[in-house]
């Protein structure tokens, strides 16, 4: 993005020391923008992750308006906050009561969403911009498995009515193609550091999916779900039913065989710092 001209910027609640988060984004081209950099004056809600969505979502047009101003295009990731414990957020906005639980912080940041879309659309730079609304992860990952899949099923909505039309996308993917779908939505050309693709491409197989959590690796193909462990254990289970699947079958070794192969090669790359195309641009 910036050597097309783009500003960058990491927009965020709270404040950015939290997991490093200003600090890794500083060091990869972005300009941030935490709690810190919103006056006090414009402060209308906070708790102890942050300020109220919409106190940060009028920080952000402001921020775009900056930058359109001064004659660029922005890409932005903007990080939320109020759907966390202990689910508080400004009243009167929504039917349900600040600190009533997380149905009430979720419909919050939804009505914050879709304020911030309205404001969006009364500024010269909406038509022209994609919108890509997706979560980090579901509220728990806790399960009767390690990995349970439906506590990683996230909502991704692609939104930008002068260039995209409506439709309902079902394919598997996986985060790591949200960048290449949306650099193939722009039409660009890069090298790509990327193990994702281009979802919305012609002719897109069935996707894979990777989830984990910090100690075991998760991959989900073929209505299989292989769980990577501590100590080079491995376990796969049908996605059906989570009943496992004994190693010794054929398609139980391939399915484990490739998900190994994908964490070992994403480790390498990132270790020797390598494109995944280094031959010449990969064209989406």
């Amino acid at each position: 993005m910036r050597s097309k001209g783009y500003e960058s910027l990491f927009l965020y609640g709270g404040y950015g020391f939290f997991d490093n988060m200003n600090y890794f984004f500083g060091n990869n081209g972005y300009k941030t923008v935490d709690r810190s950099s919103i006056p006090a004056k414009d402060i209308h809600f906070e708790n102890v992750w942050g300020v109220c969505d919409e106190d940060l979502f009028t920080k952000a047009i402001s921020e775009f308006n900056s930058v359109y101003a001064a004659g660029k295009p922005f890409f932005a990731h903007i990080m939320t906050t109020s759907n966390h414990r202990p689910f508080t957020y400004p009243e009167g906005r929504i039917d349900i009561p600040s600190k009533t639980g997380r149905a009430g912080a979720v419909k919050y940041t939804d009505y914050a969403i879709g304020k911030f879309i309205s404001e969006a659309e009364k500024q010269p730079w909406f038509a022209d911009t994609i919108f890509i609304i997706v979560a980090d992860h579901c509220a728990s990952s806790a399960g009767k498995t390690d990995l349970p899949p439906d506590r990683y099923h996230i909502p991704l909505i692609v939104y930008s009515p002068a260039h995209i039309t409506p439709r309902t996308f079902d394919t598997v993917v996986s985060q790591i193609d949200i960048a290449p779908t949306i650099l193939g939505l722009l039409h660009f050309s890069y090298t790509s550091k990327f193990l994702g693709k281009d979802a919305l491409r012609d002719n897109q197989e069935q996707g894979e999916a990777f989830i984990g959590t910090y100690q075991k690796l998760g991959y989900i193909d073929d209505g299989m779900l292989v769980i990577l462990d501590l100590k080079q254990q491995i376990m796969v289970r049908k996605l059906l039913d989570m009943s496992p699947i004994s190693m010794a079958t054929p398609e139980s070794r391939e399915v484990a065989d490739e998900a190994v192969a994908y964490y070992q090669s994403a480790g390498y790359l990132f270790d020797h710092r390598l494109n995944l195309w280094d031959d010449g641009q990969h064209t989406m």
